[in-house]
């Protein structure tokens, strides 16, 4: 079955997971965790992307970053095979280490790309690794703040202040991303999609988008598939024929 493309970001933010072969671990000891932090952050400057927050658990690691000149596609090759180089090289081992192909989500609004953040530092507090997500040495929560080293922090200091982001982390939540336990979509509800279209076309009402010109309505349909909602809640919201929509999805 042929690989579906993946849906490219207007932004160019992406929430990605690489995760173990198998499941396998990736990180045995400190010196693994910090490896792969020093080739992230080298990468970081040779590809020129910006690293916003990052989670480094056992057989997984989520990573939130802007894409720049370098393709996504590229980035994670190159860091892919210089850790795995590393690591096969300490442990005198041969073959893969990361599942072969790594899972992305476009993050393309203020709400979502909140979202993200949270969802990736509270991981290994869902994990019961630690209590809160200040106590996980292996994430970016703390960094943020305190040092620009392993973070691009300016768009976070934007939406956040410290107090905030802290009392934003400890907020009761539902929140939903990506995951290899369900890499299908994030659950879109009606009220963000709803939200998400007043912001990025300024209209009053979503079931207007049924009734703009051509162009305009394709648009406001790609930008709701975009975000993850499905054909069935767009026709539903919209109005918007489900043959249109399937059309809007395959291009």
């Amino acid at each position: 079955m042929p690989r579906t493309a993946r849906m490219k970001s207007e932004t160019g933010i992406y929430h990605v997971i690489l995760r173990g072969n198998n499941k396998q671990r990736i990180f045995e000891d400190n010196e693994d965790y910090e490896t792969f932090m020093q080739i992230l952050s080298y990468q970081r400057k040779q590809c020129g992307f910006a690293l916003y927050c990052w989670c480094l658990m056992s057989n997984h690691i989520h990573i939130l970053l802007r894409e720049k000149e370098t393709p996504l596609g590229s980035i994670f090759r190159k860091i892919g095979s210089s850790f795995v180089f590393w690591y096969n090289k300490k442990y005198k081992r041969t073959g893969h280490l990361f599942q072969d192909r790594y899972l992305s989500e476009v993050v393309e609004d203020e709400y979502y790309f909140k979202t993200v953040i949270r969802y990736i530092h509270l991981n290994p507090v869902k994990a019961g690794k630690c209590p809160a997500p200040g106590d996980y040495p292996y994430s970016s929560y703390r960094w943020i703040f305190e040092s620009g080293k392993y973070s691009d922090s300016d768009l976070i200091f934007k939406l956040f202040r410290k107090k905030e982001f802290e009392e934003y982390h400890k907020e009761k939540n539902n929140d939903i991303c990506l995951d290899y336990d369900h890499p299908a979509r994030r659950i879109v509800t009606d009220e963000i999609a709803e939200k998400i279209i007043r912001k990025a076309f300024g209209y009053e009402r979503i079931a207007l988008v049924n009734s703009l010109p051509e162009d305009e309505r394709n648009r406001a349909v790609q930008k709701l598939l975009r975000i993850g909602s499905s054909i069935r809640q767009i026709n539903r919201l919209t109005g918007v024929n489900v043959a249109v929509i399937e059309k809007l999805k395959q291009m």
